[in-house]
């Protein structure tokens, strides 16, 4: 059984999320999808913010939906879990 590491990716959806609610209370899913796109972050994770369903997010609200995907994949101790 392999040891699983940190990915050099290990963060990125974490400065998403810092970087869209620096001055907004509400994001879109648009707004996630193209942060993510500026950020360039790896497609694992471009995957996980694919799979956010259409809507308006407050910070707990879209960290817990990010974070029950990574959950899903089984990826929080490779990529980390945002907040």
């Amino acid at each position: 059984m392999a040891l699983l590491e940190r990915s050099e990716s290990y963060g990125e959806l974490q400065r998403v999320v810092d970087y869209l609610f620096k001055d907004a209370q509400f994001v879109e899913r648009l707004d996630v999808v193209l942060a993510a796109e500026t950020f360039d972050i790896c497609a694992d994770l471009r995957e996980i913010v694919d799979l956010l369903p259409p809507g308006s997010y407050t910070r707990i609200a879209l960290c817990a939906q990010l974070n029950s995907s990574i959950a899903g994949h089984a990826w929080g101790y490779v990529y980390g879990t945002v907040e």
